[in-house]
């Protein structure tokens, strides 16, 4: 079995000077009158943080500040037909020594940084709740992983990755929390290795269909006399207003990631912009502190596989699936799934097409909250996940000797 190597980030002094020197030669384009948000991020926002990421922003105290807060480490998972990737992960326990296990999985534009808010909730220990020994994994090809060098790295291999991960550290069986593509990836982890390993899963990205009359009869019905809720509405709203005016970087992402790599990698504001539009408009009105946007953009900056790496996975996912099924491809999982519905989600389904996908054991509902649910709402997010797996909760005592509680 691979050995585990402990982990601290430690960017060379040469980068931090090729990231200034290409902030100073930085040329920004022109805007239109009273553009505002109309056709993308800002220019005053973008030349803002520009200034700050060039001048103000302390890259060795956030780096510090990181090192500090979470426990990382790496070691290498070999994954079938791609050799050893060298995967970096956080892996803190609960002092509860039945604590439960939990996989946590980013998406994009995310990564291990997601986790960082939840850590500490979720490894609490408190007789009210249950605590978790907690994982979160950089994703091959994100944060400081070792990214794919063949191409087919999909969502079994992703999935792969995250279950090795889990049984290295001696976690013969777990639970996962993910969004984003930590929903796609968690959803095919609970298909291939439900029920032996992984024996419950939860997401922030609930994504269903219709229920067909064959398959769900009785919520197919359901759903012709039963009206959509206000909230399922507003909903609906949004979802087609993403498709219709915020997926543009799924289209190039997932047919042409080469060509938009160089930009972002060679281009710090371009990858900046690329990534601060989609941290504004996909939050619900999150406060973001300029320092924490140039953290997360940082992470990116500084990855070991460079920026490129990250946007390939949809490329690889949508030419390994029906596209008109790609966070649903393959059975629906058995094991139980518990689902947090928050209203500024980019898809943001009825409740009942959620249900007819899976084996839906609890649902939280939020009138606030947006896409990066453990950036955004930690305590909601962790409060849905120990009302799950807690005492008296749907999903208590799934892993064998672990009930979260000293």
């Amino acid at each position: 079995m691979a050995q585990e190597s402990t982990f601290e980030i430690a960017i060379p002094d040469k980068s931090l000077e090729n990231l200034r020197a290409k902030l100073e030669l930085t040329t920004f384009p022109d805007e239109l009158e009273d553009a505002g948000w109309k056709y993308g991020a800002p220019l005053a926002d973008i030349k803002r943080l520009v200034g700050r990421w060039k001048d103000g922003y302390d890259w060795r105290k956030h780096e510090k500040a990181l090192n500090d807060e979470l426990p990382m480490y790496t070691r290498d998972i070999e994954v079938e037909n791609h050799g050893a990737l060298n995967i970096h992960y956080v892996h803190k326990k609960s002092e509860v020594v039945d604590a439960i296990p939990l996989l946590f999985v980013h998406g994009w534009p995310g990564s291990f940084l997601e986790v960082r808010k939840i850590l500490p909730l979720l490894t609490e220990v408190s007789p009210e709740h249950p605590s978790f020994h907690v994982v979160a994994m950089s994703l091959p090809g994100y944060g400081f992983s070792e990214g794919p060098r063949k191409q087919n790295f999909a969502g079994s291999q992703y999935a792969e990755v995250g279950n090795k991960l889990m049984l290295a550290l001696g976690y013969n069986e777990y639970v996962t929390q993910g969004g984003d593509w930590g929903y796609m990836i968690t959803r095919k982890i609970a298909n291939l290795y439900g029920g032996k390993h992984s024996k419950a899963w939860h997401t922030n990205l609930p994504v269903g269909q219709p229920p067909q009359l064959l398959s769900s009869p009785l919520s197919f019905l359901a759903m012709l006399v039963k009206p959509f809720t206000s909230a399922e509405k507003a909903g609906i709203e949004r979802t087609m207003l993403f498709r219709q005016k915020g997926s543009g970087y799924f289209e190039e992402q997932s047919t042409q990631p080469q060509t938009l790599g160089y930009g972002l990698s060679d281009s710090p504001v371009g990858l900046l912009a690329w990534i601060y539009e989609k941290l504004v408009n996909w939050t619900d009105e999150y406060k973001w502190d300029d320092d924490e946007v140039l953290t997360w953009i940082s992470i990116y900056w500084f990855s070991r596989a460079g920026p490129a790496a990250s946007v390939r996975i949809y490329f690889e996912v949508m030419h390994n699936n029906d596209r008109s099924k790609v966070m649903l491809s393959g059975p629906a999982p058995t094991i139980p799934m518990g689902v947090s519905h928050f209203p500024k989600e980019l898809v943001a389904l009825p409740r009942a097409w959620i249900r007819s996908t899976g084996n839906l054991v609890y649902e939280g509902e939020h009138d606030s909250g947006g896409h990066f649910a453990a950036h955004e709402k930690p305590h909601e997010l962790v409060g849905d996940v120990r009302k799950m797996f807690g005492k008296g909760g749907p999903a208590f005592g799934v892993v064998s000797g672990k009930t979260g509680y000293a």
